[in-house]
């Protein structure tokens, strides 16, 4: 007896015009968005070090023309600079660590099924997503609590927030098996072990991209400190980045009251500079951070939220 083996065929549809066009269409506006995105970045980055009056003219464009590090150099010059810095990874570090340690828990406890309040408690979470008791009370609030002054109202204050805690919940409640806890409780884990050796250990996208929403939060919070902090050994880097670009442009009017419109188009054309420069020494170090977490986002945000 002969057995004849069937190979399954492929059937190749080709392609359309329309398919085509489509495609190309697609492709262009794809291109078009990512130029739209990037662009203004990498022009900020040019600008920075090129000569301001090139940049005021329109003549920088692709590459930088004339080098200058005018900017950086009135910038990093500033003492106050390196004390901002330390406060901001201060704040950041230690509140970042402090959300994580917040956040997690209470995501994983109200993602149990079995946890009877847990509908009761996400209703009071969810409610301040919506209402404040505005910005008088909390400065009230935080004067009896000896907060004012205090670099501890950088992180106590933002130990949680509500948002990031509702997709760690979801995570845990969609994307760890309830099979998984039972044969752990038949080994006699408990809660808390559970959490600690097995949720956590399958967790990290999770907690890579709620990490690094509490460490945007932490080195962007430019109102507290604003608001709520005198004392400029305490204040954050992005306080003093604004007191740099306000005393510079200060420079710039005074130049143009004084010196006639030539001097102070030129005054103003080295203050857009430090501005240039001020952009990016704030926001470079979160994007040299950016790349390492940035394979974790689809993965951490998505798996929660599809159940399957």
């Amino acid at each position: 007896m002969t057995t004849t083996t069937l190979r399954p065929t492929t059937l190749r549809r080709g392609r359309t015009l329309g398919d085509l066009l489509f495609s190309i269409g697609l492709g262009t506006f794809i291109v078009l968005v990512l130029f739209a995105t990037l662009y203004p970045i990498y022009f900020v980055m040019i600008a920075s070090v090129s000569d301001p009056t090139l940049v005021a003219t329109g003549k920088v464009w692709v590459i930088p023309q004339g080098l200058s590090t005018f900017g950086y150099e009135q910038i990093l010059a500033d003492p106050r600079i390196w004390t901002g810095y330390r406060n901001t990874l201060l704040y950041t570090v230690v509140g970042t660590t402090l959300n994580l340690v917040v956040t997690l828990p209470a995501a994983y406890a109200l993602s149990r099924r079995e946890f009877a309040p847990r509908k009761f408690l996400m209703f009071f979470f969810a409610f301040t997503m919506f209402f404040s008791g505005g910005l008088i009370p909390i400065y009230l609030l935080y004067r009896d609590l000896n907060l004012l002054d205090n670099w501890l109202v950088f992180v106590i204050p933002s130990a949680l927030n509500v948002y990031n805690l509702i997709i760690a919940r979801a995570f845990f409640e969609n994307s760890l098996p309830e099979e998984l806890f039972e044969a752990a409780t038949l080994d006699g884990v408990g809660y808390l072990q559970f959490f600690w050796r097995m949720a956590i250990p399958l967790s990290k996208a999770i907690i890579a991209v709620i990490g690094l929403y509490y460490l945007v939060q932490h080195w962007n919070d430019f109102f507290t400190g604003l608001i709520f902090v005198r004392d400029y050994e305490k204040q954050p880097l992005q306080i003093v980045l604004r007191d740099i670009l306000l005393s510079n442009q200060a420079f710039a009017g005074g130049a143009g009251g004084a010196g006639g419109s030539g001097g102070g188009a030129y005054a103003q054309q080295f203050a857009d500079q430090i501005k240039y420069g001020v952009i990016i020494v704030s926001t470079l170090p979160v994007l040299l951070f950016y790349p390492f977490v940035q394979k974790y986002f689809e993965k951490g945000v998505m798996v929660g939220s599809v159940k399957g």
